[in-house]
Order: structure tokens, then sequence, then C-alpha cells
């Protein structure tokens, strides 16, 4: 297969599973590791990629992937993390959810839930929930952010300080080595600020691939959130920390 032909399906795979190494690479394209690695230098080199140990992701930084492709980003991790938050929440509760395709892979996994209480400022996850009859939704007021069907800015988070929520599940961008939750736009920041003030309990939703990326802007930090559900185990400094701070990590398989 020429290089060409092959830089174009790696990209979609990086853009489906999250990740690509040159081991598995190698193996389905009968080629060597050195060639994978031309490849992925070569993807590197035009900005499509970033490496990391083993192979490759998609890159990121000051610019978020576009929402798309985020969607396909590790999707069975996503679901198996939003199946075990789904289960801490209980049924007649109220719940904020925050914008990002994580927390509406919760959203799809509390459509059997009954009598819920659900404040976001995510169209497409008040979508998913009018699914289920028994679940009140209040839909934010807000900027309407048309590349991901977010509401976002001051009028969003002034209507937020009118509730007290059981629980907050927070979705990011990024999350650093030092426990710091982190994201792009600092619209939408101020409104996870605001719901987690509001929260009774905060839970965060972040697969593997987050603790891979950065982004500029802080939301909070770990040590702020009562719950992370991630599907691998955290760096051994992070999980010490969460330990000290008291922050349980629920750690799922997909």
């Amino acid at each position: 297969m020429a290089s060409n032909f092959r830089h174009r399906e790696i990209l979609e795979l990086a853009r489906k599973e999250g990740k690509v190494t040159v081991e598995e690479l190698s193996k389905r394209y009968q080629v060597t590791v050195q060639t994978i690695r031309r490849d992925l230098a070569e993807l590197t080199g035009s900005g499509q990629l970033e490496r990391v140990h083993g192979g490759a992701v998609i890159p990121s930084g000051v610019v978020n992937i576009v929402y798309q492709q985020r969607r396909r980003l590790n999707a069975r991790g996503k679901t198996a993390i939003a199946k075990a938050c789904a289960k801490s929440i209980p049924n007649g509760a109220s719940v904020f959810l925050n914008i990002g395709t994580s927390t509406e892979a919760v959203a799809q996994q509390l459509l059997d839930h009954e009598n819920l209480l659900v404040v976001t400022n995510n169209l497409n996850t008040a979508n998913i929930l009018a699914a289920n009859s028994s679940c009140e939704i209040i839909l934010t007021a807000g900027v309407l952010r048309r590349s991901d069907g977010g509401l976002v800015g001051g009028l969003t988070a002034e209507l937020i300080k009118n509730f007290k929520f059981d629980f907050s599940i927070l979705g990011c961008s990024a999350i650093d080595l030092d426990g710091d939750l982190l994201d792009f736009d600092d619209q939408e920041i101020m409104v996870s600020q605001t719901a987690l003030k509001q929260s009774r309990q905060v839970m965060v939703v972040a697969d593997h691939l987050k603790f891979k990326r950065t982004a500029p802007l802080k939301i909070c930090a770990l040590k702020d959130v009562n719950k992370l559900f991630t599907d691998a185990a955290l760096p051994e400094n992070l999980q010490a920390g969460c330990d000290q701070w008291g922050t349980e990590v629920v750690v799922v398989e997909p």
C-alpha cells in the first residue's frame, strides 16, 4: 500500500480509536516498525498527529479537536465510563451535565433512570434525555456555540446559581499530571465552575486520552472533585494525590 493511502487510513484509525500504536500498525499493514515510525513522523511533522509513547494520538493544544472527531475518540471507553457513572446516580436526583461527548454518553446511560431533574447547557444532552418521559429537563439560557450545541457565558452561569444540585457531572478537555482539569473556552469554564459551587457532589468523566492532552485554561483541580471515572489507571503520583485529597478514582474496563 502506498504511504499516502496508508496515512489516510492511519489518521482515520486515530480519530476512531483515539490512539494508534506502532506495533499494531506494523501488523495491520505488514510493514516494518521503522516504516510505521516514518509514517507517524511525517504525520506528526504536518501537525495531523501527536507522538506519544508507542504510537500517536490526534493533537491538541490551544485549539480543541473538532466535535465530530471527539465523538469518535475512544467511544467504547466513554460508554464504559458513562455506565459506571450512571450507576452512581439514584432515581429522583437533581443533576447538572455540562458540555462534552463524555457527558453525552452519561445522558444516554440515564435513560432508564426515573424522576431525575437534569439541568444542562448542552443541546445534545437535552435531546438525548428527551426520550426519558420521567426526566424533567431544564435547558439553560446562554450564547449558542454552534460547533457543539453548547450554551455558554454569563447568562448561563447566572441561571445555574438558582439551583443546588445533588450531583454535577463534568467533562473536560484535558487533565494535567498535577491534577488540574483543563479546557479551551473561558465562557464554558465559567459555567462549569459555577455548577461545581452549586453541587453537593462533583463527578468527573474523563477517559485515558484526557491525560495525554493539554489545554490552556483551568476549570478546577481533582482535589475539588468527589469522584473521577476513567478507563485506565492513573499515573502513580496522580493517584497518590487523589488518595491524599479524598478523590475517589473509579477505573473501568472498556
